[in-house]
């Protein structure tokens, strides 16, 4: 059998419904055959300009249908699109580019200031174009792919060989570029048919970050099941409910600190969401009660999914027939994806008994080529197969996956653990919390001390005792915070993961050691 090459896909079902619609960007519509050619064109500029196998392409810009022509024109000169973070600061984005050696770039017109102002800094960066167009210097990308013929290159394409390198969040240190391969979205791709069971024809709303592995997966899976896939600009909680209205949404992704500001939409209770049959949500933990308020609201399928970008998003999921919440598995995500070895074990890599947690680690098709020239990381993180996750977690007697938290997330407060997810979920369940977020901040009694960083509901207030009253009828004594800072906001990360680093620093400025 011949090494799967993502491209094969998209040009199968141009050959099997070429007029149907792939992509929606703000009213404009692009069909298979469309993609295909358009792709092609993109292919033959790349030559033209002499890049070579394996060299990598930067792109910074917002979602759009122009994306996937740039992702699979690469992939058809053999090129390796690199997804950068469109959150980061300038000397950030240059260290981007810089590591993953970016011969070109393609950007965005919210981030040509940002480019133009770091490109003295990027030496591998040969040419700049213009997604949108409109710049003084750099050529328009529609000018620029309309140079090139509409003709598949057809080059030795290999199963092992990236088409993506998408950059961790560097939340410590220095983001690491991880190289997925043809192989590896195989194996993602056929890890959803266990879990999605997405149909021809259904209509797929893509609002995740496309440098993010779950907006990317979202399009991938849409456009290999032959699907069409609108496309947001960014996460706005207003046109997704408007679009599920208007367009009859089908299938749609949401990490959980969406569906909160969905969930949190002024006329949420009188929005028509009747066309959607399945909700996907995934990347950070959420609460019991946001999901119980959510499935209530939509009325239909949730599937939950565990991954990470060095994963390719592959996992786990849980299904549908186990969001009951008599089933109690609400806060588990699921077992493993067909192809997925999973193991929980101590610092030692030894497997810990059922119901004990430790760090889990997975195996399978999906796991990762390795870091981008960081072979000592790739090295720490892979063993023997195995990718260590950092995520803390373990098995019930089902087998079923259950995480608390990262495990530098940890809080060590009076030698016990605690898991901040796990506190998060019990005050979350107080109606006048919007939201939340537990971090450990210095104790000299306990080493660490919970906090809870709570963001009110409008128009509603609490005193920190009353909070913490709520919360002693939910977990341990333990467990609870000890005080209460009420904020405007939380810092996330794009997939919506609170960043715990920066509400942490200011407790912990100027201590020796840093306890978790």
């Amino acid at each position: 059998m011949s090494d799967f090459i993502l491209i094969e896909a998209l040009e199968a079902q141009c050959a099997a419904q070429g007029d149907k619609p792939a992509l929606v960007f703000q009213g404009r519509e692009t069909s298979y055959q469309e993609l295909s050619d358009t792709s092609n064109q993109v292919a033959q500029a790349l030559l033209a300009e002499g890049v070579e196998p394996h060299a990598r392409i930067g792109f910074m810009g917002a979602n759009s249908d122009l994306y996937f022509q740039l992702l699979f024109g690469v992939q058809k000169a053999r090129g390796v699109l690199v997804g950068v973070n469109s959150r980061l600061a300038g000397p950030e984005v240059a260290y981007v580019l810089n590591d993953a050696q970016a011969e070109m770039v393609f950007v965005g017109k919210d981030f040509v200031p940002l480019i133009e102002g770091i490109l003295a800094d990027c030496p591998s960066v040969k040419r700049v174009i213009a997604m949108d167009g409109g710049h003084d210097e750099w050529t328009a990308f529609d000018a620029w792919r309309d140079d090139g013929e509409a003709v598949h290159p057809k080059l030795d394409y290999q199963g092992q060989d990236d088409f993506i390198q998408l950059y961790t969040s560097g939340t410590t240190g220095h983001p690491k570029g991880v190289q997925l391969t043809n192989l590896n979205m195989q194996s993602a791709l056929q890890q959803a048919e266990d879990w999605a069971g997405w149909k021809n024809g259904e209509h797929v709303l893509l609002c995740m970050p496309l440098f993010h592995i779950a907006g990317v997966n979202v399009g991938l899976i849409g456009l290999h099941e032959g699907c069409k896939v609108t496309v947001l600009p960014e996460v706005d909680p207003a046109e997704i409910l408007r679009l599920i209205e208007d367009e009859k949404v089908n299938l749609l992704f949401m990490v959980p600190a969406v569906i909160l500001f969905v969930m949190q939409q002024p006329d949420i209770a009188t929005r028509n969401v009747s066309s959607v049959r399945q909700v996907i949500y995934g990347a950070s933990p959420i609460a019991e009660e946001l999901l119980v308020q959510a499935a209530a609201k939509f009325k239909c399928d949730f599937v939950q999914v565990y991954g990470l970008t060095e994963t390719t998003g592959g996992g786990t999921n849980l299904k549908p027939e186990d969001h009951d919440a008599a089933r109690n598995k609400l806060r588990s995500c699921g077992k493993p994806n067909a192809g997925v070895e999973l193991r929980i074990v101590d610092e030692a890599g030894n497997d810990v008994p059922q119901g004990e947690v430790g760090e889990i680690i997975m195996r399978g098709g999906s796991i990762m080529k390795g870091y981008w020239n960081k072979s000592d990381a790739t090295t720490e993180a892979v063993k023997e197969g195995w990718f260590y996750s950092g995520d803390a977690g373990f098995l019930d007697e089902e087998g079923y996956v259950f995480i608390h938290d990262r495990v530098k997330d940890m809080i060590v407060s009076g030698g016990e653990n605690v898991y901040p997810a796990e506190v998060e979920n019990a005050l979350f369940a107080h109606p006048d919390i919007a939201d939340v977020a537990v971090i450990g901040v210095p104790s000299e009694k306990w080493g660490e001390a919970v906090k809870a960083c709570v963001v009110m509901a409008e128009g509603k207030s609490l005193g920190e005792d009353e909070i913490i009253a709520f919360a002693r009828e939910r977990i341990a004594g333990y467990k609870l915070p000890k005080s209460v800072d009420f904020v405007d906001a939380l810092p996330r990360n794009p997939s919506g993961k609170i960043l715990r680093r920066e509400l942490r620093e200011p407790y912990w400025e100027g201590q020796e050691r840093r306890v978790g």
